[in-house]
This record gives C-alpha cells, sequence and structure tokens, in this order.
C-alpha cells in the first residue's frame, strides 16, 4: 500500500515534517509513504493547466498511483497554508482530469496552540468534500506540539504514540476499504 503524503509547511524544522515521519515509524510492513514535494510547484495558473512543468506532472503521477492520500498541515491564520491549497489546485485540473477523485484521505496535523490545527483540518475538510475525497471522520487527530512529544530518534513520544497509532491503524483501514477485492 502506498500512501501519498502532503505536509503543509515548507520549514525545515516544520513539526508537522517532524509528525509525519513520526507517523511512518508506526507504519506496518507493506505500507510506504510517498511524500509530495509541494515546494516546487509554481502558482497556480488555468492559462498553464494543458502544459504542465515537471513537478505538476511528479504531484500528478504521485497522486494517481497511491492507494490513499494523507495530509499532515500546519494551520496558518485559521486556515490551510496557501502552497497546500496551491497543490489541492494543481491536482484538481484540467476540469474533469483531477486526480484526486475517490483518493481515500485523512487528515491531521499539530501545533503550539491549544486547538491544535482544528480550524485548519475544517477548511481542508470542505477542500476534500469538493474534490471528491473521501475522508476519514474518526478519529480525529488535533496534536498539541508538547515537551515530549518526539523522543530523540523522532518517534513519537510514550505519551502519545498509541493514541496517534489508533489514527494510523483507523486509516490504513480506512484506504483498505477503497481496494479493488
Amino acid at each position: 500500500m502506498k500512501i501519498a503524503v502532503f505536509v503543509g509547511s515548507l520549514r525545515k524544522d516544520s513539526i508537522n515534517r517532524r509528525l509525519a515521519l513520526a507517523l511512518e515509524k508506526l507504519l506496518p510492513s507493506g505500507v510506504t509513504f510517498a511524500y509530495a514535494d509541494i515546494g516546487s510547484l509554481p502558482l497556480f495558473n488555468q492559462d498553464e493547466e494543458n502544459n504542465p512543468v515537471p513537478s505538476v506532472t511528479a504531484l500528478r503521477e504521485l497522486v494517481a498511483s497511491a492507494d490513499g492520500v494523507l495530509f499532515v498541515t500546519p494551520e496558518f491564520n485559521r486556515s490551510i497554508p496557501g502552497v497546500l491549497k496551491n497543490a489541492l489546485d494543481h491536482g484538481s485540473r484540467p476540469a474533469g482530469k483531477g486526480v484526486w477523485r475517490n483518493k481515500p484521505a485523512a487528515v491531521l496535523g499539530m501545533s503550539p496552540g491549544a486547538a491544535g490545527t482544528a480550524m485548519a483540518q475544517q477548511h481542508l475538510r470542505n477542500v476534500l468534500a469538493f474534490l471528491n475525497m473521501p475522508t476519514l471522520g474518526q478519529p480525529e487527530m488535533f496534536l498539541q506540539m508538547r515537551e515530549g512529544m518526539f523522543d530523540d530518534n523522532g518517534a513519537l513520544g510514550e505519551a502519545s504514540a498509541a493514541h496517534v497509532q489508533k489514527f494510523v491503524d483507523a486509516y490504513l483501514a480506512w484506504v483498505t476499504q477503497f481496494q479493488p477485492q
């Protein structure tokens, strides 16, 4: 099973990138993460959608080849980062040829704030609904970055690992439901 992972932060020391890498350590054998490079995408311009640059083609091929899509996003100004919305727009075009349709998705994120990334996740869920991506509803995963969240090896700390493992397991079961029998 291949999961395309979209981290909504370009920051080198992004806590959401750290979260995605920690999630990868919780995967069973046979499941792999393939990370999308959303930082190299040009700003979406409908005039260029029929002549995509290589980075757009690579994004579309990654999603098309994936069994599911995982979005790990920070919250910027109570919404999703522009770079993530830009990637969603590129993958949705040209009209009728988007790669998101029917790809099982899940959303999570981490923030220093007490509400985690609740608002960003809700905005992202609205976009995913329009793109016709079946999105895992429960368990929701709003994580606050705290001392001990990650151990020295980048894995989730003891206090969080079991909680997050339930999310990973639920998401993989969700993706399995959409696999051809």
